[in-house]
């Protein structure tokens, strides 16, 4: 990304990594602070841990449709849990065989006691609580959106469901009876996902569009809505009602959120860095920034720059090195 010293947060090269963490420390876990409200700004870990993560690019015929296929192993001693942050992403599905997690969207009802959820996109922060376990992640870029989820995206939007419980992701309850068995092989679930999203694809109408859409909105140039439709080679009230189906919020929104990502994930890159150093060019001062980092993740960067991030650093490094981005959001269609 651009920002303000000309450095890019972006590592080029993909390739399938594995990443393993191991620390230890002791901190609350976090709950919300009231059902639709904020979330405390607290994450850390129980008992010692280790994270052991690798991504899967998924094969050449889903390209476009998916972010990756990825798998976590989380293992604490004692029984204890990992607590932590999710950035605003695309909508995705999480598998889980082990401890089934707590996870909270301000604004929403947590989720609890389920091995396959869904959360739809987001533009603000994801914060979840799980102990020992195996998890299998499948983000859906907007193109996944159209070929494979029902409806439209933003009535998904903030929003975490218990899938089993969900018409609209139920074809792929065979899938969560696989992905969430652990006496099945890693090798065995990933060709599962392989052959079950070959099965179910489905072609949109609207592919070419949402393609055009989403390579514009990731243009680090982009300063309008104006530029944005202009980009897109769309009318402004027809890329309003695309990104509202495919993309899950307002062009603006959208927008909005890519700078903010940009600058978030290269603080978390680049370590040591400060947030001046980090601020992507649209943003007209600190201020400004501070504001947004506040709706996007609840909090402000001093409170979030001091908290511990068992998961999110060690997955956001593995990440850059497998994909060439630090995060959903900025990967290219």
């Amino acid at each position: 990304m651009r920002n303000r010293n000309g450095r890019s947060g972006a590592v080029p090269g993909a390739f399938p990594v594995s990443a393993t963490v191991s620390f230890a420390f002791k901190r609350s876990l976090a709950i919300c602070r009231k059902m639709g409200g904020s979330l405390k700004p607290r994450s850390g870990a129980t008992g010692k841990y280790k994270v052991r993560s690798h991504f899967y690019a998924p094969p050449p015929e889903f390209d476009g449709c998916f972010t990756s296929f990825y798998h976590l192993e989380l293992s604490v001693e004692d029984g204890g849990t990992v607590s932590d942050y999710l950035l605003p992403e695309w909508a995705s599905m999480r598998f889980f065989a082990g401890a089934k997690p707590w996870a909270c969207i301000p604004g929403s009802p947590p989720l609890t006691d389920t091995c396959f959820g869904v959360t739809g996109p987001t533009s603000r922060p994801t914060q979840f609580r799980l102990g020992a376990s195996r998890c299998w992640g499948i983000g859906f870029l907007p193109l996944g959106w159209a070929r494979y989820c029902e409806g439209e995206a933003a009535s998904y939007a903030n929003r975490m469901l218990d899938a089993s419980t969900n018409a609209g992701f139920a074809k792929f309850e065979p899938l969560s009876q696989i992905l969430c068995d652990p006496t099945v092989s890693v090798e065995q679930q990933y060709q599962a996902i392989v052959e079950t999203m070959a099965r179910l694809t489905r072609p949109s109408r609207s592919e070419e569009t949402v393609i055009r859409i989403h390579k514009a909105l990731i243009d680090e140039e982009l300063a309008s809505v104006a530029d944005f439709a202009e980009h897109a080679g769309i009318g402004l009230r027809s890329l309003e009602r695309m990104c509202k189906r495919y993309f899950g919020f307002t062009p603006k929104l959208l927008m909005r959120r890519q700078r903010f990502i940009r600058s978030l994930t290269s603080f978390i890159a680049q370590r040591g860095s400060k947030w001046s150093d980090v601020m992507d060019d649209h943003y007209h001062d600190q201020a400004q920034f501070s504001r947004e980092f506040r709706e996007f993740m609840t909090m402000n960067p001093s409170e979030y720059a001091a908290l511990p991030h068992p998961f999110l650093d060690s997955f956001i490094e593995a990440r850059i090195r497998m994909r060439g981005s630090a995060a959903q959001t900025l990967d290219r269609p």
